[in-house]
């Protein structure tokens, strides 16, 4: 009797199992989630006041020869709750004003086969104090030491 009443609750139990709850991994999005709209919204010439708009505030702005907005995002993987998230991708959209304020240039960089690339255009951007940036910020996370020294 009591052997077929913990036969049952098993079979109960495990009715109430679905796919979802048996996979722990999860994909963690961070930062700015790119709106397909909203940069079709601001064509080259648009003011800075219209991409603050359409697009929000930037993750960062920099000022090498003229202004540039930058809308950083990541995906970080996490096989278990318990394990450390991975990076997996990590995109920048940059948004270049010219000496007027006006949008000159939109670009989506990520990296391709290991190189820097913009998604936009379908190039790999040319040495500089700019491209010297975005390759930091896209690789210097996955490059940064995971503990203190002398730890």
């Amino acid at each position: 009797m009591l052997a077929s009443t913990v036969v049952l609750l098993s079979a109960g139990l495990a009715g109430c199992n679905t796919a979802s709850t048996l996979n722990p991994s999860e994909i963690l999005t961070e930062g700015y989630v790119l709106d397909k709209e909203a940069l079709d919204s601001i064509p080259v010439g648009s003011s800075r006041e219209q991409v603050m708009m359409a697009m929000g505030t930037p993750s960062s702005t920099a000022t090498f020869d003229n202004e540039v907005f930058y809308y950083i995002s990541q995906k970080r993987y996490r096989a278990a709750q318990f394990m450390p998230a991975k990076v997996t991708d990590r995109q920048i959209l940059a948004v270049y004003f010219d000496k007027d304020g006006k949008v000159s240039q939109i670009a989506n960089y990520g990296l391709q086969d290991g190189k820097l690339f913009d998604f936009i255009s379908r190039t790999t951007p040319t040495g500089g104090k700019d491209q010297t940036f975005l390759t930091q910020i896209i690789k210097g996370v996955s490059q940064a030491p995971t503990s203190l020294p002398g730890m």
